[in-house]
């Protein structure tokens, strides 16, 4: 068998977009490249990939069992290409981080204090996002590495490390009506404004409850409309009890919210970005920047 990584791609690419038309432009190649590829690697196995009979090509069973395979061979060149670009290039100079802007913020104070003594000539960049922010930037090659919440799917190229768990709580000011119901059901959330978070933007992957509902870009702001009696919101329950504002905010039960309340926070990467010595020593700190916090 004589395939190569480009067919595998043109595959991959044809399988995940729907079509070889916008395989083509995801790859800036033509749309016949992306055809020919895929024919050419289907010729190589012996087998084909996609029925051509519809109006759009569609997995074979046997397509559908090498999509899983090649995915996994992509992947594992990347890793590849990335730790033959460690090796030449040594350990990094300057690293940009990009942060959500709700993540606690006493752990990472800390923990910049540490990268400050670890690394005194690192040319350190932190920018600041909400929700998809962070994955886009990381892919986009505009950071290094992201510390986000993990809310929604990522894009493909990135890999995602955990480092805690967070729960949401449901908040409103005491002036707001639903401050007289503890325990809200469903349907009584639903009569009210809900403030629900959304990106830069205004974008966001996630479906507000109730469909009367304003998408606002930070988790600080949408807790300080709330203390104003503007509506009600979930937010991440280090969030509700900053002490800015925490005497100020009622906590009510959560119990009738369908929507899984435990948001996880991890760190994120390009698995085809180098990892040098600085961003392993990121890794291996983050990885318990949570435990005491």
């Amino acid at each position: 068998m004589n395939w190569t990584l480009d067919e595998l791609n043109a595959f991959v690419n044809s399988v995940k977009l729907g079509s070889f038309s916008a395989a083509g432009r995801r790859m800036g190649k033509a749309q016949s490249r992306v055809s020919t590829a895929v024919s050419n690697l289907e010729a190589d196995l012996g087998f084909e990939l996609f029925d051509r009979s519809a109006k759009l090509p569609i997995l074979t069973p046997l397509g559908e069992e090498m999509f899983i395979e090649a995915q996994s061979v992509l992947a594992q060149c990347q890793r590849l290409h990335a730790r033959a670009m460690t090796a030449t290039l040594g350990e990094e100079v300057a690293l940009t981080v990009a942060i959500d802007e709700a993540v606690p913020v006493n752990a990472f104070e800390t923990f910049f204090l540490r990268v400050s003594t670890q690394f005194p000539l690192l040319k350190l960049t932190i920018i600041n996002g909400s929700q998809e922010d962070i994955a886009l930037w990381v892919d986009q090659g505009r950071a290094d590495i992201g510390i986000m919440f993990h809310t929604v799917s990522l894009p493909d190229a990135l890999e995602f490390m955990s480092i805690g768990q967070f729960k949401h709580s449901l908040v409103v000011s005491a002036q707001h009506p639903l401050a007289q119901v503890p325990v809200p059901t469903l349907e009584q959330l639903m009569q009210y404004r809900q403030l629900a978070i959304c990106d830069r933007t205004g974008q966001s992957q996630s479906q507000p409850l109730s469909a009367n509902h304003w998408y606002i870009d930070s988790y600080y702001y949408m807790v300080a409309l709330a203390l104003q009696g503007v509506g009600w919101a979930l937010v991440p329950e280090h969030v509700a009890k900053t002490e800015w504002y925490s005497n100020e905010l009622l906590e009510l039960s959560t119990e009738y919210i369908p929507d899984p309340l435990l948001v996880e926070i991890g760190v994120v990467n390009r698995r085809d970005k180098e990892i040098g010595p600085v961003m392993r020593w990121f890794f291996a700190e983050l990885d318990s920047v949570l435990d005491d916090d």
